[in-house]
């Protein structure tokens, strides 16, 4: 893609995507728009992450501004994490591609079936 009018999809915006559309990220942010929580707060409500996964994915997302990290003075100390502006701003786009997602998954679910069918039949 090269043109201005093209939308251009560099190496800095791969890496963005790859890091808010990861395998954690998509669960992360659904807790905190709802509400700011704490670490354990977030692996009650996602159950399926690991410790490593969660403090990685928490990370990362608070490099690219889209959390923020907050110290609670309470004893024990504990740590809040809590949507950026910048993060609320993600809420349209996701919503939009799980729309695209939930409203195209019966073809997508066809056209796998149906690629495994070609792809068996062709003893790859």
């Amino acid at each position: 893609m090269d043109t201005d009018a093209e939308l251009r999809i560099d190496a800095p915006h791969r890496e963005l995507l790859d890091q808010i559309l990861d395998k954690w990220s998509l669960d992360v942010l659904n807790e905190l728009c709802e509400r700011p929580c704490r670490f354990n707060e977030l692996r009650r409500a996602i159950p399926q992450v690991t410790q490593k996964s969660l403090t990685a994915t928490l990370r990362r997302l608070e490099r690219n501004g889209v959390i923020e990290r907050e110290v609670v003075s309470t004893r024990p100390v504990a740590v809040r994490y809590r949507i950026t502006p910048i993060g609320k701003t993600l809420r349209h786009p996701i919503d939009v591609l799980l729309e695209w997602a939930s409203q195209n998954m019966p073809a997508i679910a066809d056209a796998r079936e149906a690629f495994d069918v070609r792809e068996e039949e062709s003893g790859r």
